[in-house]
């Protein structure tokens, strides 16, 4: 009989083994036995997952591996960190005070698009360094604002540019792709952006597309104040045609009873369009009240050109004063009346705030309209709207191209009475539309918020829980995922979250904060 001999024996052992198998693998955190959701939009599978540095190492039955930390997450989700479409923290993110971002962070954020509705700064490079300065808690990813920059060039002007600005206004463009942004955002509902014909929109996101970037735009009509909601979205599938870029309609609504019930007409716009073969996408957040300024809400934009003095003599001025009540008048019937408007933040008197203006023109005695015309010529103010009808809301986020967005901020704890979105957009998806009305799924919800997002902006290596993809990831109870803020009471922090991982390092550990701040920025190249 042949006998092996050991150096035959190590050899066929070395054909048939991993020898790296004979040691047990090691990772720097193993989460074990989650229900995993991956962020593509499968259901939920049992795993581990094991983190090594800032990077997902391992998915699966990761065995007798060895972690310097391990979590327990029986009975828990684990899925990608969520990513917020359509952010205004970036502002906040730039304060020593609010750079962790923790309202973010309870609600499961991890990255954050910020610039939106055409607003921000222009110099994306000084922008990064003031985000820096201090840290920041989650990844922030910057786009261009077309509102900005046409402000930079022509202030509140309301006419075309001439050729020399549009090349100024190109040149900007430029500059902020090549310093990374992902995209370009217009708010052609506001002033100086609703003074932009389409064809100047097009002719700045021909060159974010040069880039490979994304057109975002709050439409320039959600209702039926000057071109109406469906031309509006119209518009800008015409930029996405046009320029050939990818489009989103960002904080997709049908505002105000003059559209209730148009919903429906959104979607078949936006299937066509893809059935044409345009890349159309719309982020949403879930609640029936919408954000904005008392100016934007209410002001006819002819009223607004050149800027606040202009405003102010045209608000003194007999006969111009009579015109803009009227056309007030109009605009405060679409938002469905004095009695839809709260009092969000008023700098200059804090005792209306989350006050309705019909309750605050009663204890003053006036007329509505009176009210805001002081209050606008005193500085403006924040308001909460009360205006979108639950069928289109519903009807828009069941929309496989539907994102979730909260449109939400950083403020100041206890400062003004925000829209709880800055709270509580991502969690209240969850609890209201996935467990309570069974309106989607949760694997589809946690796709709206992070495979899709990742997938429309070609956000590189996060979104999905994959080998290889960044850390930032989320251990979560289902049973208590829940947003306590309310439009009177909203500075309340999310729960649920009970591991919140950003870039590998954790944010959240056993539902408490860190202090870790781990966030970068995110360029596209």
């Amino acid at each position: 009989m042949y006998k092996l001999k050991c150096g035959h024996l190590a050899f066929i052992l070395f054909l048939f083994v991993d020898p790296g198998s004979l040691v047990a693998q090691s990772y720097d955190v193993i989460i074990r036995n989650g229900r995993i959701i991956d962020g593509s939009g499968n259901p939920w599978f049992r795993g581990d997952v094991g983190i090594h540095g800032k990077t997902i190492a391992g998915i699966g039955d990761l065995g007798d591996a060895i972690a310097k930390r391990e979590v327990d997450a029986s009975g828990l989700y684990v899925t990608p960190g969520f990513i917020d479409t359509h952010s205004h923290a970036g502002p906040g993110l730039t304060s020593e005070d609010l750079s962790e971002g923790r309202p973010l962070l309870a609600q499961g954020i991890t990255t954050v698009l910020i610039n939106p509705d055409g607003g921000g700064m222009v110099d994306l490079k000084d922008q990064k360094e003031r985000l820096m300065r201090h840290g920041i808690g989650v990844n922030v990813i910057q786009l261009v604002p077309h509102g900005s920059i046409r402000r930079s060039i022509m202030g509140s002007e309301d006419r075309a540019p001439t050729d020399s600005e549009m090349a100024q206004m190109l040149d900007l463009a430029q500059d902020g792709m090549r310093e990374g942004a992902f995209g370009m955002s217009s708010g052609t509902f506001y002033v100086p952006g609703s003074y932009a014909e389409a064809s100047e929109i097009e002719e700045m996101a021909k060159v974010v597309a040069k880039y490979k970037g994304v057109y975002t735009s709050h439409i320039r009509d959600e209702s039926n104040y000057t071109i109406g909601l469906i031309e509006s979205v119209e518009e800008v599938i015409n930029v996405a045609r046009n320029a050939k870029i990818t489009s989103v309609i960002t904080h997709v609504k049908a505002l105000g009873p003059p559209v209730w019930g148009f919903g429906s007409a959104v979607v078949r716009k936006i299937d066509a369009a893809r059935e044409e073969g345009l890349e159309i996408y719309a982020d949403q957040y879930p609640y029936l009240g919408s954000s904005t300024g008392l100016s934007a809400a209410l002001l006819p934009r002819w009223a607004q050109s050149g800027g606040a003095d202009s405003l102010f003599n045209r608000l003194n001025r007999p006969g111009s004063r009579e015109d803009i009540r009227a056309a007030m008048a109009d605009n405060l019937a679409r938002r469905g009346g004095a009695d839809r408007i709260q009092f969000r933040r008023v700098y200059y008197d804090e005792t209306i705030e989350g006050k309705l203006l019909s309750d605050v023109a009663d204890e003053r005695e006036q007329e509505a309209l009176d009210v805001a015309i002081e209050l606008i010529s005193r500085g403006g103010a924040s308001i909460i709207s009360f205006n979108m009808f639950r069928d289109d809301l519903e009807t828009l986020m069941i929309q496989p191209w539907t994102m979730t967005s909260s449109d939400g901020g950083l403020v100041p704890w206890m400062e003004g009475v925000p829209h709880p979105r800055s709270y509580g957009a991502f969690p209240r998806k969850i609890r209201k539309y996935v467990l309570e009305d069974q309106l989607v799924g949760l694997a589809e919800a946690v796709r709206s918020m992070t495979g899709l997002p990742a997938q429309v902006f070609r956000i590189k290596d996060r979104g999905l829980l994959r080998v290889g993809s960044h850390a930032d990831l989320l251990v979560f109870d289902l049973s208590r995922i829940n947003d306590p803020g309310t439009f009177t009471d909203p500075h309340q922090l999310a729960e649920g979250m009970v591991e919140v991982f950003v870039d590998g390092e954790t944010a959240i550990t056993n539902g408490q904060f860190t202090g870790t701040k781990a966030g970068k920025i995110i360029t596209r190249n």
